[in-house]
């Protein structure tokens, strides 16, 4: 596994890189690339790090696998590639976010502008073989990405982590919340989003956080 991140993160996570989990990691996901089929593509495992700087985080959204299915996953928490059906987790984000602020239901289930603007979309484990989900998980990934939530809440100040679901809520344990908001609530899945992530409003209360910061707040329309 050839790590191409941006400057920023590589200076942040050089240290990780070294570790034996890390090295035992890229064996595991260099070989399953060479003798399975794995998504997402292998240039973009790192995307959500390569669209937003270390730097430029003003949101973290995290999630739990990349999707599973043919042409799906973009590297990105939720989003997937131009072209490609929104699955259900990410149509029910879109309804939330026409109800939180009346943005209109986007054609397109690409969030790449979201990250552009400072929104990491990170995934707990950054790899899965196809049709098979779950299945790089406990290889390291988790690991990695617990150092990537400690490092952005030791270094950085008056971030937003929306955490979606008990996965999600369990890597929020790492968040320092005398100095970020966290915005929890259901994971917006068909089986849990009636249980609390329809009417949590996450857009407006972070925009809502960020303009209480004066920091720019996202514009969420896709």
């Amino acid at each position: 596994m050839n790590v191409k991140i941006d400057d920023s993160w590589k200076e942040i996570l050089n240290d990780e890189f070294a570790k034996d989990y890390f090295v035992n990691l890229t064996d595991f996901v260099r070989n399953e690339y060479q003798t399975k089929t794995i998504y997402p593509p292998a240039s973009k495992i790192f995307s959500a790090f390569n669209h937003t700087s270390f730097d430029d985080v003003k949101v973290v959204l995290i999630g739990q696998d990349p999707y599973h299915g043919a042409g799906q996953a973009n590297g990105l928490s939720f989003s997937v590639a131009d072209g490609v059906k929104s699955p259900p987790s990410l149509r029910n984000i879109y309804k939330e976010l026409y109800d939180d602020l009346g943005i209109q239901i986007p054609a397109s289930g690409n969030l790449e502008p979201w990250a552009k603007q400072g929104v990491l979309m990170l995934n707990a484990t950054l790899t899965v073989e196809a049709s098979n989900a779950g299945s790089h998980q406990k290889k390291g990934w988790e690991e990695f990405t617990d150092a990537v939530i400690q490092s952005l809440s030791d270094k950085k100040e008056n971030l937003v982590f929306i955490l979606w679901g008990a996965y999600a809520q369990k890597k929020g344990e790492r968040i320092n919340r005398n100095k970020h908001f966290v915005i929890e609530s259901a994971h917006p899945s068909p089986f849990a989003a009636h249980r609390g992530f329809f009417g949590s409003k996450p857009f407006s209360k972070t925009n809502d956080f960020l303009k209480s910061k004066n920091l720019n707040q996202i514009n969420w329309n896709l």
